[in-house]
């Protein structure tokens, strides 16, 4: 049986961006620029629909699942063949949600995640929490999302491995201060459950917070695929779905800590 091969980008882009129209613009013209065949996956930061450092403005500038930029990133991942995988502020009815979702390249909604866990401050004061992770089938690929601190905690990467994840995709919003987590706990994450992540932050500064960049894609044995550095990046690797389970053969964590008499 042939093995399944994906082709995965992660952007980048400047938190400077104020609105939805500048985000467009400028992953259209990142995917227009690009060249080479098309992706089949490009994952975006968090909130990348209307700003991470906004304050109040998100309840103005949050939307249905399939509002007004919902229809435009699904016109792009038709226009250019893939499918993109974004943060956004959702509306249902009174609350607002820290959610992402994925459309692919014919337009349709394949996969959805509600933030798990809120930081206090802004996400805390503004978003209602998730309560659930969903997996969705892309390319011969299981794939879960996981939104910024959610991939903090180590048993929310377990529970979608468990759940059979490949390739995690984590759309996120890092300041400068804690590029610990870029660089240590999420190739940690990756190695610990043998599967892709995929990390997507932004750089620059928005509204005073300074990001720290860092985005990347690894591989399930921890190692870098792809990393960008402080400034607007697209990155990619291609995916061998049989590298996941080579890893997780070679390190049956998720087998052997049944052993432990805590663990049911």
């Amino acid at each position: 049986m042939a093995d399944a091969i994906l082709d995965v980008a992660v952007a980048q882009c400047s938190g400077a961006l104020d609105g939805a129209e500048a985000r467009l613009a400028w992953l259209s013209e990142v995917l227009q620029t690009r060249g080479g065949a098309p992706l089949d996956l490009i994952v975006l930061p968090e909130l990348f629909q209307c700003g991470y450092n906004i304050g109040e403005r998100v309840g103005a500038r949050a939307e249905a699942p399939d509002g007004a930029f919902a229809r435009a990133i699904a016109d792009l991942a038709q226009t250019f063949g893939t499918a993109i995988l974004y943060g956004y502020a959702e509306r249902q009815g009174d609350q607002i949600f820290n959610a992402a979702q994925c459309i692919d390249r014919t337009g349709r909604r394949i996969g959805h995640h509600r933030k798990l866990l809120l930081p206090p401050g802004f996400e805390g004061d503004h978003f209602a929490v998730g309560d659930g992770c969903e997996v969705f089938e892309l390319g011969g690929f299981t794939v879960a999302t996981l939104v910024c601190y959610d991939v903090e905690f180590p048993e929310n990467l377990r529970h979608v491995a468990l759940a059979g994840a490949d390739i995690v995709a984590v759309p996120t919003a890092l300041g400068a201060s804690w590029s610990v987590v870029s660089e240590k706990l999420v190739p940690t994450r990756a190695f610990e459950n043998g599967v892709y992540l995929c990390y997507a932050n932004y750089c620059g500064t928005e509204n005073a917070l300074e990001y720290f960049g860092g985005s990347c894609l690894i591989g399930p044995d921890g190692k870098d695929l792809a990393r960008a550095m402080q400034g607007p990046a697209l990155i990619e690797a291609t995916l061998a779905k049989s590298a996941v389970s080579a890893a997780q053969a070679r390190l049956p964590y998720h087998r052997d800590r049944l052993r432990l008499p805590w663990v049911t």
